[in-house]
C-alpha cells in the first residue's frame, strides 16, 4: 500500500511539473513529447512520467501526433471562444459566492496580492501572482465543486502559449478589474462581483485576441 501511494505521489507530482512546464512554454503547444526525455529532465523513472502522460491525455492536454508518440495540444480558435465563455461564467459564479462567504482576512489577503500583482516585474512572475489571486478567491467561494471546475478549465489555460501579460497596458487593466472585484466582494454585493469578474475575463479575451491577431497563438 505504501509503494502504491508513493507511486501515486510520483505520478502527480509529474504531471504539476509537466503542467507547469506547458505552462512555461518550455513544452510549447504542438511540441512532441517523448517518457524517456522528460523522465530525465526530471531525474525520475518512466512509469511515473507514463501515468502523467496518461492524465494529461484524458484531460485534452496531450494529443496522438502525426506518425508516433505524443504532442502538445493546441486550441483553434473555437475553443480559445468556448474556454474564455465558460472562464467567464465560472468566475463570475466564484465572485458571487465569494461575496457570500469571505472573511475580512481574505479580503486583507486579496488586496495584498493584488499589490504584488501590479508590481510585478515580469510577465512570468505576473502570471504566477494572477493565479494565486484567483486561487484565492476560489478558497473565499466554499465550494469545492465550482472550485474543482475552474481548476480544471485553468489546466486547459496552460494550453494558451503566452500569458496576455506579454502586453504592456493588461498588467495595469487587470490590476484595476481585481480592484474592482474585491470592493464588489467585500460589500458583499453579490451580483456586482460577479459583473466585475465577467468584465475582467472578457477583457482578458481581448487581450488574448490581439496576441492572436498579432500571430502569438
Amino acid at each position: 500500500m505504501a509503494k502504491s501511494s508513493a507511486r501515486q505521489m510520483l505520478g502527480q507530482s509529474a504531471y504539476q511539473i509537466i503542467l507547469d512546464f506547458i505552462r512555461e512554454g518550455v513544452y510549447p503547444p504542438g511540441g512532441r513529447l517523448r517518457e524517456e526525455e522528460v523522465a530525465e529532465r526530471l531525474g525520475i523513472s518512466r512509469t511515473p512520467v507514463r501515468e502523467a502522460f496518461g492524465r494529461l491525455q484524458e484531460k485534452g492536454l496531450l494529443q496522438a501526433a502525426p506518425g508516433r508518440g505524443l504532442e502538445i495540444a493546441t486550441l483553434n480558435m473555437e475553443q480559445v471562444f468556448e474556454l474564455y465563455a465558460m472562464r467567464g461564467e465560472l468566475e463570475a459564479l466564484v465572485a458571487q459566492f465569494a461575496a457570500q462567504h469571505v472573511t475580512a482576512a481574505e479580503i486583507a489577503n486579496l488586496e495584498e496580492l493584488n499589490i504584488e500583482f501590479a508590481a510585478a516585474g515580469s510577465p512570468q512572475e505576473a502570471a504566477k501572482l494572477n493565479r494565486a489571486f484567483h486561487a484565492r478567491l476560489y478558497d473565499a467561494a466554499r465550494n469545492r465543486y465550482l472550485r474543482a471546475a475552474v481548476e480544471d478549465l485553468q489546466e486547459t489555460i496552460a494550453l494558451l502559449p503566452q500569458t496576455t501579460f506579454t502586453q504592456a497596458a493588461r498588467l495595469e487593466s487587470a490590476a484595476s478589474e481585481h480592484v474592482s472585484m474585491i470592493k464588489a466582494i467585500s460589500e458583499r454585493d453579490g451580483k456586482a462581483a460577479a459583473d466585475a469578474a465577467r468584465d475582467h475575463i472578457s477583457r482578458s479575451l481581448a487581450t488574448r485576441l490581439t496576441l492572436i491577431r498579432a500571430g502569438n497563438i
